[in-house]
């Protein structure tokens, strides 16, 4: 299918690990080299193609929906929360803006480069509407600068995955990056919840999938992460160039 023209990005939560640089800032406008992670974010969905992203605040919204006003392209709507929804109430509560069709949700701090193609028209031309409720962006855990964990996911035959057991390292984290089609959200609770329970529900019914990044993915979860972080975000940005 075609990149979808409507997307979102969340970037509601403390980023409580993030701290003290996110005691007045969200954590998606932490500078990388100079610009707020978010930027990064909004880059890579416009030039896929996408022009309208929906954007989720709640933690010092009044700092993000300012800078954001800057913005002109893409267009930028606001889904102010009353109280921190979490991941899948965040999405819930946006679902309207989306219609009946597959869209493209970002966490607001997640930092990567594509490959050869943009990333998000890789994953919208990987959407199987008959077979997929959620397709996820993956990438090797071995090659995530500042990854810490174990990993979230099996990679099993085509595009089918599976979660990390416990006890058990998998090769691959999630990214942060997904496309989601509206009814994964039915029947789903309103508040907060995480998607995490959306990607169960997925997975029993056979129709939770990833694609794994060919570009590069940087984890940035705390302070100390950003000097390795920016170092490594510009060389990349350099090989790209050569």
């Amino acid at each position: 299918m075609k990149t979808p023209k409507t997307g979102m990005i969340l970037a509601a939560g403390e980023g409580r690990r993030m701290r003290p640089i996110t005691e007045t800032i969200p954590k998606p406008m932490t500078a990388i080299a100079g610009r707020p992670l978010i930027d990064y974010a909004l880059d890579r969905m416009e030039e896929a193609g996408i022009e309208t992203v929906v954007v989720n605040s709640w933690w010092k919204a009044e700092v993000l929906e300012a800078h954001l006003a800057q913005r002109k392209t893409p267009r930028i709507e606001i889904s102010r929360e009353e109280e921190l929804l979490d991941t899948g109430g965040g999405v819930k509560h946006a679902l309207a803006h989306f219609g009946d069709t597959p869209f493209i949700v970002a966490n607001g701090d997640s930092l990567w480069l594509n490959s050869l193609s943009p990333a998000l028209e890789r994953l919208a031309n990987l959407w199987d509407d008959a077979a997929m409720d959620a397709l996820l962006m993956l990438f090797p855990i071995h090659g995530a600068l500042g990854y810490r964990g174990t990993g979230d996911f099996f990679a099993q035959p085509g595009t089918s995955i599976r979660r990390r057991k416990e006890q058990e390292v998998v090769p691959f984290a999630y990214m942060g990056v997904q496309m989601l089609h509206p009814r994964l959200f039915e029947g789903a609770p309103d508040g907060p919840f995480s998607l995490n329970l959306l990607y169960d529900k997925a997975a029993e019914a056979g129709r939770l999938h990833g694609m794994v990044h060919d570009g590069m993915w940087y984890h940035v979860s705390t302070p100390e992460d950003i000097p390795a972080t920016e170092d490594a975000f510009l060389a990349g940005h350099t090989l790209k160039m050569v």
